[in-house]
């Protein structure tokens, strides 16, 4: 039976007043998804799930508590909210807390604009098991593979509620569909396995099963026969599909939180050149069909497209208003939460500026060098951006793909390594984190 999450939150509300809360807000996250798994062209494990989970944040003055439930009766929420008044009475005080004021609250907002959710009728578990069969079924069909390690098909949608003691009241639904492909190659000791999945808000814009097979057993091959590099510094470029996780850490560095507790590699850069001029970091959370997309943030206010870095510069910190708070500084609308915890500040959309030339140009370019493909592990010291990566790929050298790569690492330090990054012009613009093919001079491979 379908609940409507707004009276549900209210309810929640009016409990936490009647505990004795000074003011409070609650969430209310009603979900459902599927996955359908296949190996070997028959049904491996088929899963559904439905429910709606709560979460409510009391304040007592300078002091909170958050509490979580699966179960909204009348009694488990008088409940909830007496065991949360408890907690909060018995919580430090913390000077930075509180709601938004009602002026901040966002208003007025254009969900339909969005397009976060896929009207089409949810998929029977038929149609998803198909998918995953013909996703399998088109990575053993190329040459080299001998074995799928999973085909997976899914189906997800959720409903999201907010509200505040104080006067905001807002949700908003999403849908997703998705499909992933593992496939395998060699045997023993020259195994080798390689992946490839999407994901999309409407169901049509999936790309086919047999493409996911296929690109997952093209990834797998590639990487057979792999050896290790020889220890030395060259030009490294990081691929499409991993260039984001570079990207990340500065986005990891520039949150709020990590300033307030002064552990970041970027403390005090801001209004600093840290990228090469002419490039950016952009958010935008209102970008259509996008999972990351969102009308407002975990705290009511109105999201908002905005500059990270602009013409190479750190133009502002991610911030929720606590940690706003404490830096003496405004809130960039990016608290994210969930119905278990406070607000935290997060990132939704970014995209950094593509460049003009093509991955191959930027191989022609490198010369010689590690072209990455994945990574495995993280060594990065939040103080002064160390970095350390297990990595494997393909070795170029007179600007050819030549062999695979494996067991390897590659370091630098972040600091160094973003303001020299060359762009390709290869990223994926469906994808929450818009990042191309980035090419880094002179980092460090150890190997044999």
């Amino acid at each position: 039976m379908s609940q409507d999450l707004s009276a549900l939150t209210d309810r929640m509300l009016l409990a936490a007043r009647k505990a004795g809360a000074d003011s409070a807000d609650a969430m209310a996250v009603d979900g459902t998804s599927v996955s359908i798994d296949v190996l070997g062209g028959k049904l491996e494990h088929a899963e559904r799930s439905e429910g709606i989970d709560i979460g409510l944040r009391v304040m007592i003055g300078q002091r909170q508590a958050v509490v979580s439930s699966s179960l909204f009766d009348d009694a488990t929420l008088s409940t909830m909210a007496e065991r949360a008044v408890a907690m909060a009475n018995e919580a430090p005080e913390d000077p930075y807390i509180g709601l938004a004021d009602p002026s901040q609250f966002a208003k007025g907002w254009d969900v339909d604009a969005l397009e976060l959710f896929d009207p089409t009728a949810e998929p029977k578990a038929a149609e998803l098991e198909e998918d995953a069969k013909r996703a399998e079924a088109s990575a053993l069909a190329q040459h080299g593979i001998n074995q799928v390690q999973s085909a997976s098909a899914g189906y997800g949608r959720r409903r999201i509620h907010l509200a505040t003691s104080n006067g905001f009241s807002g949700g908003y639904r999403r849908s997703s569909r998705s499909l992933s492909c593992v496939a395998i190659a060699g045997e023993g000791s020259a195994m080798e396995r390689d992946y490839y999945g999407e994901s999309r808000i409407f169901q049509n814009e999936l790309p086919s099963a047999e493409v996911v097979g296929r690109i997952a057993a093209e990834r797998t091959i590639a990487r057979t026969g792999a050896r290790r590099p020889k220890t030395g510094s060259y030009p490294v470029i990081f691929d499409e599909r991993i260039a984001s996780s570079l990207i990340g850490h500065l986005l990891v560095a520039s949150n709020g939180s990590m300033i307030a507790r002064g552990s970041s590699w970027l403390m005090g850069k801001l209004g600093e050149q840290i990228l090469p001029s002419g490039l950016a970091i952009t958010e935008n959370p209102h970008r259509p069909r996008i999972s990351g997309s969102k009308p407002f943030d975990g705290e009511g206010l109105p999201t908002a497209p905005r500059d990270i870095v602009r013409n190479g510069v750190l133009q502002s910190w991610t911030l929720d208003l606590a940690n706003a708070r404490k830096l003496g500084l405004e809130s960039t609308a990016s608290a994210s939460r969930g119905t278990s915890g406070p607000p935290g500040p997060s990132v939704s959309n970014i995209a950094l500026t593509q460049g003009d030339r093509s991955l191959q140009d930027l191989m022609k370019e490198m010369g010689t060098g590690l072209w990455i493909t994945s990574m495995i592990g993280s060594t990065i010291n939040p103080n002064t951006g160390d970095y350390s990566r297990g990595a494997s790929g393909i070795w170029v050298e007179n600007g050819e793909p030549q062999y695979a790569i494996n067991e390897c690492t590659v370091a630098g330090n972040l600091l160094n390594m973003l303001p020299r990054i060359q762009p390709a012009n290869d990223a994926r613009t469906y994808l929450s984190r818009v990042v191309p093919s980035l090419l880094v001079e002179g980092l460090t491979l150890a190997g044999d």
